[in-house]
């Protein structure tokens, strides 16, 4: 199942709802309101055992509004932690892992189809980057859980792009602190929330992203330095991770590139789905148009130019 949270017209509340083949079904009547969105969603996941049968029911048979007719919000507007893996991804026949890092993010930065990235009015972070990244959603309280039990502390998958402001080449900026990940709408998430049935092999998902029609992102998540399992594990025994919350997998940084003002973007997960955003700009800054190929690029071009080759 596909879950979602949805507007039917510009100003109104953001409702439950289940996103299928003949368009959008509501839950509003169905699954009791919290007193946010996020917290209807949580009442949903910790809840979904005991709905699963009528929402099964309700995605085959239930009114269905046009996709057309309505707006999806992010699926979840505030999680209370969003976990992000740095890096996490092989790159150029690396022969060993790098340790397993994550971050905090700022759950404030959450935004979702539709929506607007807006680039700070900041001028010493120097460029602005796009990390299309696959999302784990915690079912909890999930305490101390090992890699052979991950499947017990996940409920589902989504997409977040972890945008990402850069210093020198791509290093994240604030060094030492990364606050360069946490700025208002650096966080898009969604479009929904794929249930854990739907994905068996969280591992084996096709991941893409594109600035203006041009394909940047093009990965599977099958080459993760550290699985999803693994990722379980290492959160869950730093901190108490509650439902609703989020993990993000981590990017292959071989797509990295500018993001600028009046830009469209597009998002897809294969399995979970697609979604748009657009770009902007207060100061109209501009950047090289493509995939970085600074001196610390992963690409594969960027090594070739920019590193001296190995003689006998």
């Amino acid at each position: 199942m596909k879950l979602v949270l949805f507007r039917t017209r510009a100003a109104g509340p953001l409702l439950p709802g289940l996103y299928t083949d003949r368009g959008v079904v509501s839950l509003a009547d169905v699954v009791p309101l919290g007193a946010s969105p996020q917290l209807t969603m949580q009442s949903i996941i910790d809840d979904f055992d005991a709905l699963r049968s009528e929402l099964l029911r309700l995605a085959a048979r239930g009114e269905a509004l046009p996709a057309e007719d309505v707006r999806l919000g992010p699926p979840l507007p505030r999680p209370g932690k969003i976990l992000a893996c740095i890096a996490n991804y092989w790159e150029h026949g690396a022969m060993e892992a790098r340790p397993l890092n994550m971050f905090l993010k700022n759950p404030d930065a959450v935004i979702g189809p539709g929506d607007t990235i807006v680039l700070p009015e900041f001028t010493e972070p120097w460029i602005f980057m796009h990390e299309a990244e696959l999302a784990i959603v915690i079912k909890g309280p999930a305490r101390m859980v090992t890699r052979e039990n991950w499947r017990s502390a996940v409920f589902g998958y989504t997409g977040m792009i972890d945008v990402s402001a850069r210093g020198e080449g791509r290093r994240t900026w604030k060094a030492g602190s990364w606050l360069g990940k946490s700025f208002d709408t650096f966080a898009p998430l969604g479009p929904c929330i794929v249930t854990a049935d739907e994905i068996p092999e969280p591992n084996n998902v096709h991941v893409q992203f594109w600035v203006d029609g041009h394909l940047r992102h093009n990965y599977t998540t099958d080459d993760m330095e550290h699985p999803v399992p693994e990722l379980v594990e290492f959160a869950t025994t730093i901190m108490t991770l509650n439902s609703g919350d989020v993990i993000a997998c981590g990017t292959n940084h071989e797509g990295l590139g500018p993001l600028q003002d009046n830009e469209v973007v597009d998002f897809e997960i294969h399995g979970i789905g697609r979604m748009r955003l657009d770009v902007r700009d207060p100061l109209r800054r501009s950047w090289e148009k493509g995939i970085y190929m600074g001196s610390d690029s992963t690409n594969p071009e960027a090594i070739k130019r920019n590193r001296p080759q190995v003689r006998p």
